[in-house]
């Protein structure tokens, strides 16, 4: 399969991007902002399966042009994406009181509108049986444990949660399936900005080969749906 995975530099993503490639079975474009931390997901990468197929693209969603990802899918993976995990994103951790309205502008752009701006943009290149996985939070989960301090995050992840719901509907006749991962916690930087010294039951390896696997499996058995995958909260 060829699968795209944004926000491939750190966590989960990281992770995500580590377990794909293990089988060398599939061809794998990992998007992040940070060059030294690709590098080192591609050092650690060819060590794991020299073999493997990984093309480690520096790219901002928010401000890069998506014409120069269908320019490269176009010539190194068949013009065709098979998944697209949408995985990118950033947290602040701010009391309400002292937000401004950029910080809200900035997680809407980072956590959902960027989400919007690569998958309309893939569109075109993404098959029938193809399936689209957003990792949203359960932060933004309707009726989950909420804390101070993550409002702007947690509105930026609902607005993705309905977004997957609105878009499975309409891609339902091009047969493309669209979920949503909203995760609790799991050991990453990001947990440690939003709970500092918080310890996560959950490893971020293992959240990552979870977010692997459904991005392969899960559009057989779902589609629209917004799963919690959450041992705990935080």
């Amino acid at each position: 399969m060829n699968i795209i995975i944004t926000g491939a530099s750190s966590g989960v993503g990281f992770e995500a991007v580590i377990d794909l490639i293990t089988s060398g079975k599939h061809k794998v474009m990992a998007i992040a902002r940070s060059q030294d931390k690709l590098q080192r997901l591609f050092e650690i990468s060819r060590s794991i399966n020299p073999d493997c197929i990984l093309y480690p693209i520096v790219f901002d969603l928010v401000s890069d042009d998506p014409a120069a990802l269908l320019q490269f899918i176009g010539t190194h993976m068949d013009n065709k994406v098979d998944a697209l995990i949408n995985n990118a994103g950033v947290l602040i951790n701010k009391p309400f009181k002292e937000l401004e309205e950029i910080d809200f502008v900035d997680m809407l752009q980072s956590n959902y509108l960027s989400h919007v701006r690569i998958t309309q943009a893939l569109l075109g290149v993404m098959p029938a049986g193809s399936h689209i996985v957003n990792i949203g939070s359960m932060g933004g989960y309707q009726g989950s444990a909420k804390f101070a301090g993550l409002s702007a995050y947690s509105a930026s992840k609902a607005a993705l949660h309905v977004f997957t719901e609105c878009l499975a509907q309409e891609l339902a006749e091009q047969q493309i399936s669209v979920n949503c991962l909203a995760l609790g916690s799991a050991q990453t930087e990001m947990l440690e900005k939003a709970f500092p010294g918080y310890q996560s039951p959950v490893m971020a390896f293992e959240m990552g080969k979870y977010i692997a696997d459904f991005a392969l499996t899960g559009h057989k058995f779902f589609n629209g749906k917004i799963l919690p995958v959450a041992l705990t909260t935080p």
